[in-house]
């Protein structure tokens, strides 16, 4: 009995999705890995680059220009870490919290291909 409520919620997945799997596992799991890591690699590597210039200069101007930079690409390369999450958890709200059809449909093709 279990057997045939799990194929029957597998049919009604891929029927929600409206072809839209292949790219949805695309998406989910080439281009977003590829973002979630190596962004924030390349962000930290620019940060270590200019706290090494912050180091070398003299000018206490120029090293608060260059701490504020640092700072805000840490901050950006935590939000890029996390932006599948954040995706993830908007779309679980939004099914939970809407009425329409098309949107919940949307919501658990998205989820389902998140599990897989």
């Amino acid at each position: 009995m279990y057997i045939f409520q799990v194929l029957d919620e597998v049919i009604n997945i891929e029927s929600n999705c409206y072809g839209l799997d292949s790219i949805i596992r695309v998406i989910k799991e080439g281009i977003f890995p590829i973002i979630q890591l190596i962004i924030p690699i390349i962000l930290i590597v620019l940060c270590t680059l200019d706290l090494g210039r912050a180091v070398i200069s003299s000018d206490d101007k120029e090293n608060k220009k260059i701490i504020k930079r640092i700072v805000r690409r840490c901050v950006y390369a935590i939000l890029i870490f996390f932006l599948i999450t954040i995706i993830n958890l908007i779309f679980t709200i939004v099914s939970n919290i809407t009425e329409n059809e098309d949107l919940i449909k949307w919501s658990q093709c998205w989820n389902y291909y998140s599990e897989a």
